[in-house]
């Protein structure tokens, strides 16, 4: 046992790693209408991991210690309520069995059997029969260990708008008596674009945290990475270019990670950054990705964010960055997603080709849109653009609303020395 310290976060980092797993695995035990009970049993695992390692101290291997005990409750479960709930699993049958359990437990629990588990788990959770926004709560909630706040405001949205798509979800999976696969033929290139954007989301929570201490969750954005790969990896799914488009962004934003704080953790711009700890092996990978991703001459979002995170990538240093050919890119993008989120990253391309006060104008055409008022980003963009247009007064205003605003202290403490050099003008 190593020293009993740290086991909340331990419990918390078990979750992002191994929830999603354990309740692919259990919930094809289970069948996929008994989805809440797969929930509650990994939640039992872990409440029970929390309890006993207060006491007993961490074992070795907190993640066989934490299998071993979701693989006897979920024998416990088919014996105590065989009567109770009626089982549509394949495997189930195997368990009832003292000669079958064990070995079909084995089976079940292998690395192999668990990649195939979630990657039926994240089809399953994007079948048409949930409403688009449901199905990216539901995958997020139910595959990749989100909080209902956290998806919250990865969708800046409240929680009981979540809670309700949740529930709407849980209720078109009992109804709509959806398979527990993989699909085939064109309903998996349908499902596939779903499955993306949650990855996606996922990355984003990491590499932008909504909650806690840390500016950048690796964890998440490893999990993200992970999660695309095993996409990738299906061998039923082509063409792969949009998998592909997505691991290039993915990894070539990870390869800037190192620079993004400072020695004391402070966060920093872009144009702060110190572009030598850039890691060149992952930009390499991305790069390969994106190279990939363009075999077909296919275009989606993830080949157009991808070749922008290049640009900046590739460019010597922030003077150097080819702010034209992003802005191209960015109104390219917007033909393919209108959203405020891409209208308010090309602002900043506006500001940097033509003028601040031009960016300004377009980030008028968004301040009404729902949530993006009270998204700190709006603001802090709002603030550098009056900055760089002289408006100095009203630049300090807007950022002590994205100040007010931003969910984490890094975040808080860069705004801060912003408007503190702004004051000092």
């Amino acid at each position: 046992m190593t020293e009993r310290n740290n086991i909340p976060q331990l419990v918390d980092h078990l979750f992002r790693h191994e929830s999603g797993k354990l309740v692919s695995v259990l919930t094809r035990i289970f069948g996929i209408e008994n989805l809440d009970l797969a929930e509650d049993v990994v939640q039992d695992s872990l409440v029970e991991a929390m309890t006993h390692w207060e006491y007993k101290g961490i074992p070795d291997n907190p993640s066989a210690w934490l299998f071993r005990v979701a693989k006897n409750k979920a024998l416990t479960v088919i014996g105590r309520e065989d009567h109770k709930r009626k089982y549509i699993s394949s495997v189930v049958h195997l368990l009832r069995s003292e000669l079958t359990a064990e070995p079909a437990l084995n089976h079940l629990f292998s690395e192999e059997e668990i990649q195939d588990d979630q990657l039926r788990m994240i089809f399953t959770c994007c079948h048409p029969s949930i409403s688009p926004d449901s199905q990216i709560a539901l995958a997020l909630k139910t595959l990749c260990g989100f909080s209902i706040p956290e998806i919250a405001r990865a969708f800046l949205t409240t929680v009981d708008n979540i809670n309700q798509r949740l529930k709407r979800a849980r209720q078109s999976i009992r109804e709509a008596a959806i398979p527990f696969d993989i699909p085939r033929g064109k309903e998996l290139d349908k499902r596939l674009d779903a499955v993306l954007e949650t990855i996606y989301l996922l990355f984003n929570e990491g590499y932008s945290a909504s909650k806690g201490n840390d500016i950048i969750r690796y964890e998440l954005c490893e999990e993200a990475i992970r999660l695309a790969q095993i996409v990738a990896a299906e061998k039923t799914i082509q063409p792969k270019e949009n998998v592909e488009a997505l691991l290039a962004l993915m990894f070539l934003n990870v390869s800037r990670f190192k620079a993004r704080q400072d020695g004391e953790g402070r966060l920093l711009t872009m144009e702060e950054q110190d572009r030598e700890l850039w890691d060149e092996q992952l930009r390499a990978i991305g790069l390969y990705h994106l190279q990939e991703a363009s075999r077909n001459n296919s275009l989606s979002v993830y080949h157009i964010l991808a070749t922008i995170s290049a640009q900046h990538s590739i460019a010597a240093d922030y003077a150097s960055t080819d702010w034209s050919s992003i802005l191209s890119l960015y109104d390219i993008l917007i033909t393919l997603d209108h959203s405020p989120l891409i209208r308010l990253n090309r602002s900043v391309a506006i500001a940097k080709v033509k003028s601040p006060r031009e960016a300004l104008a377009e980030l008028e055409t968004i301040r009404n849109e729902p949530a993006i008022d009270k998204y700190y980003l709006f603001h802090a963009t709002q603030a550098e653009f009056l900055i760089q247009a002289g408006e100095h007064a009203q630049a300090s205003a807007a950022l002590e609303q994205a100040i007010r605003l931003a969910p984490l202290y890094s975040i808080k403490e860069l705004l801060t020395r912003r408007l503190s050099r702004l004051t000092t003008i």
